[in-house]
């Protein structure tokens, strides 16, 4: 009797414990996102007023590239990578002057035109003022690490309005098949105060629901496994993009701001050969996909190229508001193929995209709950489901721990980052299992077959 008291008081003060530590994380980062989101839209609005100023692009990559080099080489690139490598290797550790840096890196970056995102930098940044808060109250590795990953699920939740998924997404990240579910209510709780405190000051992304006016009936799952397929050979063509775009960068013998210039000149150059819509965060696009306009069909495959060439060659900001560009877009191409409603297949095609690109389905299905409604979930589960497993063991975050093998006759080490993981597909011992299958199953049939009859 008094160890079941003991261990329900032990339950009940933890509970109470991370009630209070989440709620503080979710109005830190949800007033540090306000305060980014704010500056961020000012500098892109005041952008758009003058017809010349992609040109100052090449300026905004040196510079991005300069403050990220000399201040705090974590702050480039994209964001939550850098925060989930820090949960990995360094118990959530992250440097005070990472939220200075890429707070200004990512400004310079998307406020000049750069294609990336801003749900990453939020992340970082709430991370980074989770670990730094960490260090002055002297908090456990193990509290540090639980703040840090409440600092990724409240940035997400806040920039993109969806704090169940922002909740899951600090689950689902940090490995590839697996969930952390010891820090689930802290991430609940730090998810859904960082969205009540956007909402309030009314800055996220999507600040109403994106729900689709379509009818969705039976004929519509068939449609999402052919989708599903196809949103995951897409996933596996974003991932290689932005890792041979990672790989040249590395090749390069540049110093890092001259290199930023080049790249600016490269995107421009792009741009002023196909269309501008690609730059930017492409929320207005994503907008409009999911309303069922059309774009130009190869829009998601310039998006991965300029992607790449902005996160990889001296730019700052997030990757995962340029996946959910990519899967509307090939989603409303999708749609135009096969003559069927463009706004729902841009809709699948941003779950399907982050199921797979990310390793994150369960993020994906509760984010198209949230934003297009309930009626689409069947289609996105089916959708998210093989498009996780259409990628392959790769993703856009490759500091991912892999969990598990997404298939019979795949091999590699687990507990390993994805980028480092060697796989092998052992093709002999799959076709083995099945012809010893086939034998077991006849040699059954034949024993149970009465005497006397062939």
């Amino acid at each position: 009797m008094n160890t079941r008291i003991t261990e329900e008081l032990v339950l009940l003060l933890n509970v109470a414990k991370w009630l209070g530590l989440a709620t503080g994380v979710g109005l830190l980062v949800g007033h540090s996102t306000t305060i980014f989101l704010s500056v961020l839209q000012g500098i892109m609005a005041g952008a758009d007023m003058f017809p010349y100023s992609l040109l100052l692009l090449p300026l905004g990559l040196a510079a991005s590239a300069w403050i990220t080099t000399s201040l705090a080489p974590e702050a480039g690139g994209q964001g939550v990578e850098r925060v989930i490598q820090a949960v990995h290797l360094r118990s959530g550790r992250i440097k005070a002057q990472v939220i200075p840096a890429k707070l200004l890196a990512t400004l310079l970056t998307v406020g000049t035109g750069g294609s990336a995102g801003n749900v990453g930098p939020c992340a970082q940044i709430g991370g980074a003022f989770c670990s730094w808060m960490a260090e002055i109250f002297h908090f456990s590795s193990d509290d540090r690490k639980t703040l840090v990953i409440c600092g990724i699920s409240a940035g997400f939740s806040s920039v993109l309005g969806a704090p169940i998924a922002g909740a899951f997404f600090g689950m689902e990240a940090l490995f590839v098949g697996a969930l952390a579910y010891q820090v689930l209510l802290p991430s609940v709780i730090a998810a859904v105060v960082a969205h009540q405190v956007t909402v309030f000051w009314d800055v996220s992304v999507w600040t109403t629901s994106l729900e689709l006016t379509t009818t969705l009936n039976s004929s519509f799952i068939g449609w999402s496994i052919l989708a599903g397929v196809v949103f995951g050979l897409c996933a596996w063509l974003l991932i290689e993009g932005i890792h041979l775009g990672r790989h040249v960068a590395f090749q390069a013998k540049l110093p890092a701001p001259l290199l930023g210039f080049l790249a600016g000149l490269t995107i421009i150059g792009i741009a002023l050969l196909t269309s501008s819509k690609v730059l930017g965060l492409g929320d207005d696009v994503i907008r409009a996909m999911i309303a069922g306009e059309e774009i130009f069909w190869y829009a998601f495959f310039l998006k991965v190229v300029l992607t790449s060439i902005t996160l990889n060659f001296g730019g700052s900001g997030g990757i995962i508001l340029p996946i959910c560009f990519v899967g509307a877009t090939i989603g409303s191409a999708f749609g135009q193929v096969f003559h069927l409603d463009t706004s729902v297949f841009a809709a699948l095609g941003i779950a399907g995209l982050l199921a797979g690109a990310i390793n994150t389905p369960i993020t994906a299905v509760f984010l198209s709950l949230e934003l297009f409604g309930a009626e689409i979930g069947v289609c996105a589960m089916v959708t998210c489901a093989i498009s996780f497993l259409m990628s392959g063991h790769r993703s856009a975050i490759p500091t991912q721990l892999l969990q598990l093998h997404k298939a019979p006759g795949i091999r590699s080490d687990l507990n390993q980052e994805v980028s480092e993981t060697q796989f092998f597909v052992d093709a002999w011992d799959v076709r083995v299992k099945i012809i010893r299958e086939k034998i077991k199953n006849r040699l059954v049939v034949i024993t149970k077959r009465p005497k006397g009859k062939p």
